[in-house]
């Protein structure tokens, strides 16, 4: 999957690419709790019980809703559990709980007519609701693929009518991996077909004059998620659309993994205004995925919007909807590629076709012992006198003006304070950090990489103008802006305009004891209610998931669409391995530098077929050392075969105790015992050539 630059098209996604502003979107009714408009970007999350059992769906959805969920969601797979709806909902009326239900349907339209008269919003996938997929390429003529519109018309329009007439809110939600295959014949494996997935059905509610809906488009690779949202927001404008819209990255994963990934995905779309509501898909219990959506939505809670003088006398009434605000200067999207910032290949390291690069200060910690390399990746062994580098190991370590009193690893670069390198008397694998008048002043430079710390606002100094620039030159971009990561964005835009192909380390300070009263505040963990919440689902490490929450929506804004070279998280309260993991998982969650195995796991939910967290971790324990594999994990057909697509094996429920074990998107071994499943997933990784034995590592 090819994924676009922001920069290089016509067509705007987003109000400002330089300023925070909320895109204004229509506020839809649901329940009463409204979403999109003025309102807060709302929480929610998915049950993972049977509905049939109806005690345990009331006891996980209180839980839910306790730990901040303003919607609740339960699978409706078949009319029973649709019935079923009315009860659970009785029950949680009956014990004080009026957050509304949402129930998610997949390929059984009588079931969503049944549910549309009982719950406040029903979710129904594209891609299922009225098609089939085999992975059949089909060859359409405009008037045969009409006529699929128009049979598609028949089967959706009398759940449209019935929503209508019962006031139910409606989101028309595309997945990735769940896309048609009339769609995947008509537009590939695109962006642009999970939008035109989604707008297929929503010009059919609008023929039907039926308004109340919300928007996804999900998937579980980040930039592609990111890349159809865009594309959904301008298609939306185009014809005069602007419905809420419904963020998530599907199958994120579980722990640390599946933070990271949710927070590139959905924080890049909120770092530019889009969103109504959030829901983290995390392979755990439901209530721990409510907090994490808080934190990264919090974070917003306190920006400038746009004006309302701007919304104002820039909106446009278009049919059936309020007001639109048209994208002012925003974004713009590219249907071609992915493309990285091109630069110069410094001290053929850094830039270029290299990988990002990592940095890790340790200037403040013991250099008195080699162990303290353990947490950047470079394990020490005393006996040998030797590091053994792990898969995750930094390629800088800054030292300050610390000397260490003993010898590094030879591969392993350090960067000390321009004063201090100048007086070092053996320099190999030391560079200097310079500001700006130092490195313009300065006599003595490294004739391998010479890094000069800089902010946006110095592109337009005298002290800038005066840089002598040659191909050792690398920036350390830094921002003490809020919104930092458009402060630094445009500083790449103001790179380009300027023609510098200059490599840029993109640097983020995080503190969380000793932030500004303005910082902490609208970064805080804080509800409406200003009850505290932690992030991580009820552990106390909540400094760490803020990390991670906070630097892979900063920094993984700017790298899904091309920026940067290399990154530098600082963290005083954090400790180095916490940010050695965190860095590396940011890389991997944007595809910029894969240094481990990548797990696709769903959210559990009711049509799950087998316990996925801990299928997951039994998976993991065997599995985790081969480096660059991609396995999907999926707990019943909805989305299993279509997400194999972007995995290279997949291990995905097909009945009560059966599992069907996949490559790539072929089902190779079909309805399998479970009890031997994960055995023979690993000999079909190993008949592939793709097996590595821990033993030889």
């Amino acid at each position: 999957m090819n994924i676009a630059s922001i920069k290089t098209l016509p067509g705007r996604y987003c109000n400002s690419l330089t300023e925070y502003s909320r895109f204004v979107t229509r506020e839809v009714f649901i329940g009463d709790v409204p979403m999109g408009g003025n309102n807060p970007i709302r929480i929610q999350s998915m049950t993972t019980t049977d509905t049939m059992d109806t005690i345990g769906t009331v006891e996980q959805s209180i839980r839910m809703i306790e730990a901040g969920c303003e919607y609740v969601r339960i699978t409706a797979p078949s009319i029973k559990e649709a019935q079923n709806l009315a009860e659970i909902k009785k029950q949680l009326r009956a014990r004080g709980y009026t957050a509304p239900l949402v129930a998610d349907i997949h390929f059984t339209p009588n079931a969503a007519e049944v549910a549309a008269r009982i719950v406040e919003k029903v979710r129904v996938n594209p891609g299922n609701y009225a098609d089939k997929k085999k992975f059949d390429q089909i060859d359409y003529t405009d008037v045969e693929y009409q006529g699929e519109l128009e049979r598609i018309y028949q089967k959706f329009a009398p759940l449209v009518k019935i929503c209508k007439e019962y006031g139910t809110a409606m989101r028309i939600g595309t997945n990735h991996g769940s896309l048609s295959d009339r769609i995947m014949s008509r537009y590939g494996d695109t962006p642009q077909g999970m939008v035109e997935s989604a707008m297929e059905f929503m010009r059919i509610c609008e023929t039907l004059n039926y308004y109340n809906l919300v928007i996804s488009m999900k998937s579980s690779n980040p930039q592609v998620m990111v890349q159809a949202y865009r594309l959904l927001v301008e298609t939306m404008v185009a014809e005069g659309m602007n419905y809420p819209l419904h963020l998530g990255v599907t199958e994120a994963g579980d722990g640390e993994d599946g933070r990271i990934k949710s927070a590139v995905g959905i924080g890049t779309l909120l770092e530019d205004g889009l969103g109504d509501t959030v829901r983290v898909s995390l392979t755990e219990e439901p209530e721990a995925e409510a907090p994490v959506a808080i934190a990264l939505v919090n974070r917003y809670a306190l920006r400038e919007s746009e004006s309302p003088k701007v919304r104002k006398s820039e909106s446009l009434e278009v049919r059936g909807h309020k007001k639109v605000s048209p994208p002012m200067g925003g974004g713009d999207l590219e249907g071609a590629g992915f493309q990285r910032r091109p630069t110069y290949e410094a001290n053929a390291f850094i830039g270029g076709h290299m990988v990002p690069r990592v940095v890790i200060d340790l200037s403040n910690k013991n250099l008195k012992d080699p162990a303290v390399l353990n947490d950047a990746g470079y394990l020490y062994a005393p006996l040998l006198d030797k590091y053994n580098m792990a898969d995750q190991s930094v390629d800088f370590v800054y030292l300050g003006d610390s000397l260490p009193s003993f010898n590094f690893p030879g591969n392993l670069k350090q960067l000390y304070k321009y004063a201090t390198w100048l007086k070092l008397a053996d320099k190999t694998m030391c560079h200097p950090v310079f500001n700006l008048k130092e490195f313009i002043k300065a006599e003595n430079r490294s004739s391998a990489l010479n890094l000069v710390r800089l902010k946006h606002a110095d592109l337009n100094s005298d002290d800038f103008g005066a840089l002598p620039f040659d191909q050792s030159l690398i920036f350390v971009l830094e921002t003490d802006e809020l919104h930092g990561m458009a402060d630094q964005r445009s500083f790449f835009f103001k790179m380009e305009e300027m023609g510098l192909d200059v490599p840029v380390i993109i640097k983020r300070d995080y503190s969380f004891e000793s932030e500004s009263p303005k910082v902490r505040k609208s970064e805080s963990l804080e509800l409406q209610s200003n009850q505290k919440v932690s992030p991580t689902g009820g552990d106390l490490e909540g400094a760490d998931t803020m990390l991670q929450l906070n630097a892979a929506t900063d920094l993984g804004a700017l790298l899904v669409d091309g920026f940067g070279d290399g990154i530098w998280i600082d963290a005083p309260e954090v400790q180095t391995k916490v940010i050695t993991s965190t860095a590396f998982g940011i890389l991997q969650a944007t595809r910029s530098r894969i240094s481990k195995t990548e797990y696709i796991s769903c959210p559990s939910c009711g049509r799950t077929l087998f316990d996925l967290m801990e299928t997951t971790q039994m998976i993991r324990s065997r599995t985790s050392h081969l480096k660059g594999l991609k396995i999907g994990i999926m707990g019943c057909i909805v989305n299993g075969p279509g997400e194999m697509a972007d995995a290279d094996y997949g291990y995905v429920g097909s009945g009560p105790g059966k599992v069907t074990l996949y490559r790539g998107k072929e089902a190779v071994k079909k309805n399998i015992a479970s009890a031997n499943a994960l055995n023979e997933l690993i000999e079909i990784i190993k008949d592939d050539g793709n097996w590595i034995e821990t033993s030889s590592l």
